[in-house]
Formats: structure tokens, sequence, C-alpha cells
């Protein structure tokens, strides 16, 4: 079976806080000749889904910013490929759940990477790969048999973290194993 390539991003934020995609983003996915696109939330505008959908298919999630999104894409969902169970959660949670964290942030500060994690988890814990965004910070390591995957933002990296850029991720899948990779653009 030939190795199966999956774009991946999250937290375009556009227009609201990038106007357009980085070409570099999309040269990424059009050089791997992806079979599809998942994005982990907070498009901010439908564009993004019909500037992606030009290049392979899209299945996204709402993110805490896609409130003209709400009723059009689910908060979470599963997709398969290559024998590979891919759950898709932007990682915020729920709305009461997103404005304790943001009371957190302002207060105390920002929380762990690894709490957003578990959050994504929790929302799609039948999945063998697990992509999220929300924290807007790369992130590809296993955790037990779960790989855990978040591509950071393409328009907007972590203002927490000064040393990265903006990123998209890639999913290879091959005999039912998945395996992850940062792409810093």
């Amino acid at each position: 079976m030939p190795v199966i390539t999956l774009g991946v991003i999250a937290d375009t934020h556009i227009p609201d806080r990038a106007k357009a995609l980085p070409l570099s983003a999309l040269d990424v996915f059009s050089q791997h000749r992806v079979s599809a696109i998942l994005h982990a939330g907070d498009l901010s505008g439908r564009q993004v889904l019909h500037i992606l959908g030009e290049i392979a298919p899209v299945h996204a999630v709402r993110g805490n910013t896609d409130l003209l999104l709400t009723g059009r894409l689910p908060r979470a969902r599963y997709v398969e490929y290559g024998g590979v169970t891919i759950g898709i959660a932007h990682g915020h949670g729920s709305l009461p759940r997103y404005l304790r964290d943001k009371a957190h942030l302002y207060l105390l500060g920002p929380k762990k990477f690894s709490y957003y994690e578990s959050v994504a988890r929790a929302q799609v814990p039948a999945a063998q790969a697990v992509v999220y965004g929300h924290n807007h910070a790369p992130a590809n390591r296993l955790v037990g048999d779960q790989l855990v995957f978040n591509p950071g933002s393409p328009t907007n990296p972590n203002r927490f973290v000064a040393s990265l850029g903006p990123s998209v991720g890639l999913l290879h899948l091959e005999n039912g194993n998945v395996r992850g990779e940062i792409v810093f653009i």
C-alpha cells in the first residue's frame, strides 16, 4: 500500500488576524500532493476552506473564533485514511471551559501546552492520531500508542514562545501506521 500524506493546518485566523494564507503553506501541501487537508479550527472565515479545497478535500472542525461557522462545522470529528483513525478537535473544549481558560490566561498566565492536548484527546478518545490546535504551538509526539499532533499556526505562532515560526504539518500514513512532520514555513 502506498504512503498517504495528509496536510494539517490550524489557527489560520483569516481575516481576523491575517489577511491571507501564506503561499508557503499552500506550496507545502501542493508539493507533497496531499490526499486531504485537516484543519483543526480557528479558520475565522469560510474562504480558508475554499482556498485549501482547491488543493485537496478539507476536513475541518470549529474553533473558538469560528462563530460564523458554528452550525456548519462540528466541534470534533473522526476521519479514516490508510487504515488510521484520526480525531480532529480544536482543543478549547466547551464554551464554559474556554471562558475559564481565558480568565486563567489574563490572571495567571498561559496554561501548559499539555493541558490543551488533554482537552483535545478527551474529545476524540478513540483516535490513533489526535490533531488539534488552539495554542498555536507545534507538537508531534506519542502518548502511549496515540500520536498527538498540533501543526502550530501558519499566520500567528504562539506569542509566549519567541523561537516559534509559522508552521503547518503533514501526516504520513502507511500500513496502518502514522507519522507526523512539522514543517516551518
